[in-house]
């Protein structure tokens, strides 16, 4: 099996990503806006500026128009204190996401914030850099702002974890994984599935000394999952593992790829396929078989997973493992909004799938 180094320390940046970005303006007399100006100037009542602001989907899209035409103008910026005191509601949801290096975790940040402004909430979001302890440390600083809910982009967590979210009592989603139990609900696919597949296509198309080269990092469930898959398939068909102590190279991006390569090739010089954790890896295996004069496919196939971008328009067509990130950031609002209805969500499992990609480097 392949064993990675943890990634270097990247300090962890909170943000909050809002729904409504406005400066504060003040009258000819210095006093602040207030909701009743807003009203006014919109010809509307209180209520319907604040279900406007907070609840937009309770409106029609011409009310809200107006309504924001006259928070422009006006330069109102809502109150949350004031608003979460009187509502005993915060509006907040927060995100603990392992990192926003990957396009692929930003896709499921903006599924989800779009979903979260139909009803008027706000997002905020955290990464962990793959460090349960930091998982930790953030859930504990996201409870004391009394979040509505909490989405995770793993399924693997400390137990400190588990018991501050449990003794909150906040609604919890974990993402990106399908967990056999999950602390309330989930929305994601089988990674493990995943690498069986993957796996199997290079199988299908004719290869016979498969390696791995991927991720074996504590906080990184899913990496791991990918590469049980992988083993699972190449231990049935009674073929040897790949044993590869990778170099100690930090970032797990194209230069890791590029390094894994070299080593694979010193270990185990007929390999003749690679499944790479992530397309970023396959992107630096690839152009590094390039400047070694391997021919891909003819001499060594390559897969990745997460169908980044680059691997459809850069040119290299590479075979990859396609998710929906984005989609699983919608489902995830949903079942949100649907637990601040009333409806009970508990033990709800929302399994999206995955497809292979089969282009050119296979």
């Amino acid at each position: 099996m392949i064993s990675i180094p943890s990634l270097h320390d990247i300090d962890i940046i909170p943000i909050i990503i809002v729904s409504i970005k406005l400066v504060t303006k003040m009258n000819n007399t210095k006093k602040a806006v207030t909701m009743i100006d807003v009203a006014k100037d919109a010809g509307v009542g209180t209520m319907t500026v604040s279900r406007a602001l907070r609840e937009p989907s309770k409106v029609s899209p011409e009310t809200r128009q107006a309504v924001m035409a006259s928070v422009m103008k006006l330069g109102y910026v809502i109150d949350a204190t004031a608003a979460a005191l009187s509502s005993k509601r915060t509006r907040i949801v927060g995100a603990v996401v392992s990192t926003l290096d990957q396009s692929i975790f930003a896709e499921t940040i903006r599924g989800l914030t779009n979903g979260l402004q139909a009803s008027g909430q706000q997002l905020l979001v955290a990464t962990t850099d793959y460090d349960k302890d930091k998982e930790s440390e953030l859930i504990s600083a996201m409870i004391g702002r009394k979040p509505e809910a909490i989405v995770l982009t793993s399924s693997e967590h400390s137990e400190s974890t588990i018991s501050q979210i449990k003794a909150a009592n906040i609604l919890t989603i974990e993402t990106w994984e399908i967990p056999r139990e999950p602390i309330c609900a989930a929305v994601g696919f089988s990674n493990r599935e995943a690498g069986q597949s993957i796996t199997k296509h290079l199988l299908e198309a004719g290869r016979k000394k498969i390696a791995f080269l991927g991720i074996d990092r504590d906080g990184d469930s899913r990496g791991r999952l990918r590469y049980q898959g992988y083993c699972d398939v190449i231990e049935n068909k009674h073929q040897n593992l790949s044993e590869l102590q990778s170099p100690n190279i930090g970032y797990l991006g194209p230069d890791y790829g590029a390094s894994g390569l070299s080593m694979i090739l010193k270990r185990w010089p007929n390999v003749d396929a690679i499944v790479c954790a992530s397309d970023a890896i396959a992107f630096g295996v690839y152009c590094e078989a390039n400047r070694k004069g391997i021919q891909v496919p003819t001499d060594l196939a390559i897969t990745g997973f997460g169908d980044f971008d680059y691997a459809r328009d850069s040119g290299v067509g590479l075979t990859t493992v396609r998710i929906n990130g984005e989609k699983i950031g919608q489902i995830t609002s949903e079942l949100i909004s649907e637990s601040n209805n009333g409806v009970d969500i508990s033990g709800r499992v929302v399994d999206l799938g995955f497809e292979v990609v089969r282009r050119l480097t296979s």
